[in-house]
């Protein structure tokens, strides 16, 4: 168990019992057309931290302990937090901009839980998850073949609901939006990462190209000092010309500072 993921199952394990006590959830659960309207811009954080039925937690909970402790050892407590909320309050965002004025309350963790099953994806594609079908039937699969088999049953059910009014009542532009959010970010750092090399590796070409021509000029002026040098071994130093006399000053500078 690693510490986020503690706490998250911690936190919204407490709001599930407290919300049978008080009436939390009519005032935390997203409601686009609360966000659009009165702009009650927190329930795009609360509404993830609500549960319905005591299936619906149990089954998110085990899903976020599942894939989320390796994801956070992957990323670090810090980055997989900020990676989480992102995603949660992203797909909630998601959600109320392709239902704007919508009235129905969406709550629960599974935008955010797309979110890391697309960063477990990620990062362990390869990676074999045996689920059992019906509780009974145990079928493996890869992590990436299993995230993008949740994706398209999102992806078609959101285009039933939008285009056809077909519904089940679960969000599903919500785990859509989570997936998608998670996806542009988890891209958008390695796309940072290559940006980064790749200045990196211009700087230092540049810094490499430089040092050569000053390895080449140190080259150029030794040689040149060498040439006066002898010359004066020659015809002695009132022998060299005056502008010999000068380079030689300036040549010895340049190469004392070097």
């Amino acid at each position: 168990m690693t510490p986020v993921v503690r706490d998250l199952l911690i936190a919204n394990l407490a709001i599930y019992v407290l919300k049978w006590f008080t009436p939390v959830q009519d005032l935390l659960a997203l409601r686009p057309v609360d966000v659009t309207i009165k702009f009650a811009v927190w329930q795009l954080v609360t509404y993830m931290f609500l549960h319905g039925h005591l299936f619906h937690i149990l089954f998110n909970m085990f899903t976020l302990w599942m894939f989320g402790c390796e994801v956070e050892n992957a990323l670090g407590s810090k980055t997989f937090f900020k990676y989480y909320m992102i995603t949660g309050i992203g797909a909630g965002i998601f959600n109320v901009i392709f239902a704007w004025n919508s009235p129905i309350p969406i709550i629960g963790a599974s935008g955010a839980l797309y979110g890391v099953l697309v960063a477990f994806a990620v990062l362990f594609p390869n990676r074999v998850i045996t689920l059992l079908i019906f509780f009974v039937l145990p079928v493996s699969v890869k992590a990436k073949y299993l995230v993008a088999i949740f994706i398209g049953i999102s992806l078609f059910s959101s285009i039933q609901g939008q285009v056809f009014g077909v519904s089940d009542g679960i969000a599903h532009l919500a785990h859509l939006g989570g997936a998608v959010v998670g996806l542009i970010l988890l891209k958008g750092n390695a796309l940072v990462g290559i940006v980064s090399r790749e200045i990196r590796y211009r700087q230092f070409q540049r810094r490499s190209e430089k040092a050569r021509r000053r390895d080449l000029e140190i080259r150029r002026k030794r040689d040149e000092v060498d040439r006066i040098l002898d010359r004066i071994n020659e015809v002695g130093y009132d022998g060299i010309s005056e502008a010999e006399k000068e380079y030689l000053k300036k040549a010895s500078e340049f190469l004392s500072d070097d």
